[in-house]
């Protein structure tokens, strides 16, 4: 059984399309990050850098694993599915994993917070934000050119990019003119597996991430939606 600590934002919905696309056993615990329980000395004593999501293994010793790139990996390690076994496929996947974390994440979540949420709006940020998600889902766009998924067949690359992708108006972003990109997002909503993680936990996904920009702005720190 894998203990899932989540909220209804992009990267808690990467972990339980997993969890029910390989048809793992998960208990969730649904985070309030609005009250600030991913903060609480519980939570960090699990996760110290105090985000979701955030599961604990209890097949293997109740192991913990924190980022959802990581524990897409972990899934896909353990289970043998979704994950290439030929070396270089493997990489490819990797690496769009971390194209994913390191770029459309952290951009998109400025994005939807500047967009969205900022008491004061900064025409600034907001062009900037959005114009680099843009290039960086025509990035994606050329990449589906070739392939009908990301490296292929389908992937945990696939999941870790497409909960942030199908919100692009969330942060005000337009993808019509990208064909690629949005039959790819058609294909993928369109899995059962991927519809049963979209409804986890059960509630308002953009109350949730409203709830996570909050919680940030509450922490002082860098505003990124989790």
């Amino acid at each position: 059984m894998i203990k899932l600590y989540t909220a209804g934002t992009p990267n808690g919905k990467k972990v339980s399309i997993a969890l029910e696309e390989m048809n793992l056993q998960y208990d969730v615990h649904a985070i309030n990050m609005g009250a600030l329980e991913q903060k609480e000395e519980w939570f960090l004593k699990l996760n110290p850098n105090g985000r979701i999501p955030t599961i604990v293994d209890q097949d293997n010793d109740d192991f913990v694993v924190f980022e959802s790139g990581a524990i897409l990996l972990y899934l896909a390690e353990k289970t043998g599915l979704l994950i290439p076994t030929v070396e270089k496929k493997r990489s490819q996947v990797v690496q769009w994993i971390m194209f994913q974390m390191g770029g459309v994440g952290p951009m998109q979540g400025q994005a939807h917070v500047f967009y969205r949420y900022a008491p004061e709006k900064i025409p600034y940020a907001i062009e900037r934000y959005q114009k680099e998600t843009r290039r960086l889902y025509e990035v994606f766009d050329t990449q589906l050119a070739r392939y009908e998924y990301l490296v292929g067949d389908y992937s945990i690359a696939d999941i870790a990019a497409f909960p942030w992708i199908r919100r692009h108006e969330w942060a005000g972003v337009a993808v019509d003119d990208l064909p690629n990109l949005v039959r790819w997002l058609a294909a993928i909503e369109s899995r059962p597996a991927v519809q049963r993680g979209l409804d986890v936990p059960k509630q308002v996904e953009a109350q949730s991430e409203k709830d996570a920009a909050k919680s940030k702005t509450k922490e002082g720190s860098s505003i990124l939606v989790n």
